[in-house]
Parts: structure tokens; C-alpha cells; sequence
């Protein structure tokens, strides 16, 4: 008699590896990375050094997420979300992604030396040191006002991209670096409502643990409009003007709608549009880099 079961084929160990450095979150890093050079260049730059940028920054985000993965692998065991982890399920053994974690963060600030700046390549470092040592290890484990502190490690890229282009930190840069910190809390919340059993259960005090599913939504209410008056904001400078502010009003009239509808049962949904929101805004900054006109 056939067996007709499917065959299962076990994961290739470079896919396993891969999956250490949750790949998803390098992507939204980047996206807020390139637009950023471009509005300091007022344009394209080069090729070349977009690419050695969003390749070092992939190293040090993807060594910080390995990292992370180490330290949290005790958290991850318990969370139904997390527990096919690689450490969880050891298909890789904890050493190994240790020593993994930090060589893709040595090799992405030698990178960054080399090919795009000492600026740069600290703040990538510094980055990765605070996700890890301030925000995984120490905040996480102990406040409600975690991700409040911690998405500052998050927010670090648009720093990136600026001193990639101009060695320095412009005030458009420190404006968007603004804004994906005030970001961070309303789209990090979200999921931690849809997940606060997950978090209840290891015992870490997200805000909806802490707090209730009410406060955090009100929490998340203040921060999405924080987060669009600091959108717009980035027009008090000289670079920005019609083709970044238009569609930037449009956005955040949007997004702060979605806040004020959101609903436990709506969590998911707000968490997947807070990341439609920040995708589109950098695109304004993209557009306003090639086709803009200061006001």
C-alpha cells in the first residue's frame, strides 16, 4: 500500500541561521535607511554606498537579533508566538549563536569602517549594544515603559543613513529618528495586546499585561498623534516641502483614524497598518528627495 503522507524535509541550516537574524525586522530597518541617504544627498546616491550601507547595517541588525535570540531564549520557550525558534528548538545549539551573533557584529562595523564611515558604523555598534544590553537584558525583564526606551535602538538607522552621506547628523535625520521613536510604542503595543497571554505567561510586563487592554489602547492613541505632528514637523527645516508634507498629512490622518477605531479584537489590524504607515512616509521622503521643492 502507498503512503501518500507528505514528506517532510528537515530546514536547510543556512535557513535555520537565517531565521536567527529575523530577517523581517532587517527589512523594515531599510526601509526607513535608504530614503533617509536619499534626502540628504537630494537624490540618489551612489549605488555603491547605498549598498555597503544597508549591507553593514544588515550585519549589525542581524547580529543584534541573534543576540537578542540568545538572551530571550528562555522567554521564547514559554510564548506559543515564539517557541519554533531555532534555540527553542535547537536546531541550533546556544554557542553557536553566540559566536554567530557577535562576528556579524564585528563584520558589520569593520564594514562600515571601511566602506562607509566611522559615524556610521558607531552607531550601528552602538545600536546593537543597546538593544541587547539595555533593552533585552535590562528594560524588557523589569518596565512596562520598555519598547518606550528600547525603540530608540530601532530608530538608530535613519541616523545611519545620514552620516553614510554627509558624515554628520542633519536636522531632518534627528526629526525622522524623532518620529520612529514615537512610532515604535503604538506598533510594538498593538501586537503585545493581541499577545499579552503570551507575555503574561513569561512573565514580562508589557504594557497590556501591566496595564490592562484599555490604558494601552489610550497609550497608543497618544503616541500615534505624537507621532504625526512629528511627521510633520520634518517641514520646519529648509529640505522638505508639498510632496513630502501632502501625502505626511494624508498618512497621519489616517493612522491616528485607525488609533482612535482600535479595538482589542482590531489589534493585529493596526499592527499591520502601523507598518503600511511608516512604509508610505519614507516613500514621501524618497519622493520629496527626487521631486521635491523646499517651501
Amino acid at each position: 500500500m502507498l503512503d501518500n503522507r507528505p514528506v517532510t524535509r528537515p530546514p536547510s541550516v543556512i535557513g535555520t541561521y537565517v531565521r536567527l537574524t529575523k530577517p523581517r525586522i532587517i527589512e523594515l530597518l531599510l526601509v526607513t535607511t535608504v530614503p533617509t541617504m536619499m534626502l540628504a544627498q537630494g537624490g540618489w546616491p551612489s549605488t555603491w554606498l547605498v549598498v555597503a550601507t544597508v549591507m553593514g547595517g544588515s550585519f549589525s541588525a542581524g547580529g543584534a537579533n541573534v543576540l537578542n535570540n540568545v538572551c530571550d531564549r528562555d522567554i521564547d520557550q514559554v510564548m506559543n508566538r515564539t517557541s519554533d525558534r531555532p534555540l527553542v528548538t535547537r536546531d541550533v545549539p546556544v554557542r553557536n549563536a553566540l559566536v554567530f551573533g557577535i562576528v556579524l557584529g564585528l563584520v558589520g562595523h569593520v564594514w562600515l569602517v571601511i566602506f562607509v564611515g566611522q559615524l556610521a558604523a558607531w552607531l550601528c555598534t552602538g545600536s546593537l549594544l543597546f538593544y541587547v544590553g539595555v533593552y533585552t537584558l535590562v528594560l524588557k525583564r523589569r518596565t512596562s515603559q520598555n519598547i518606550v526606551i528600547g525603540g530608540v535602538a530601532g530608530a538608530v538607522p535613519v541616523l545611519v543613513g545620514s552620516a553614510a552621506v554627509t558624515g554628520t547628523l542633519s536636522f531632518e535625520a534627528l526629526a525622522l529618528f524623532v518620529v520612529v521613536c514615537l512610532w515604535t510604542p503604538p506598533h510594538f503595543w498593538a501586537l503585545a495586546i493581541r499577545y499579552r497571554d503570551d507575555y503574561r505567561s513569561a512573565d514580562v510586563p508589557m504594557l497590556p499585561v501591566v496595564a490592562g487592554v484599555g490604558p494601552t489602547i489610550r497609550q497608543i492613541r497618544a503616541y500615534t498623534v505624537l507621532t504625526v505632528i512629528a511627521s510633520l514637523a520634518l517641514g520646519l527645516g529648509s529640505v522638505v516641502g508639498v510632496v513630502y508634507l501632502v501625502p505626511t498629512a494624508v498618512l497621519g490622518g489616517w493612522f491616528i483614524r485607525g488609533s482612535f477605531r482600535l479595538t482589542e479584537a482590531k489589534a493585529m489590524a493596526f499592527f499591520r497598518d502601523s507598518i503600511v504607515y511608516l512604509t508610505l512616509l519614507f516613500s514621501a521622503v524618497a519622493l520629496e528627495a527626487f521631486w521635491g521643492a523646499p517651501i
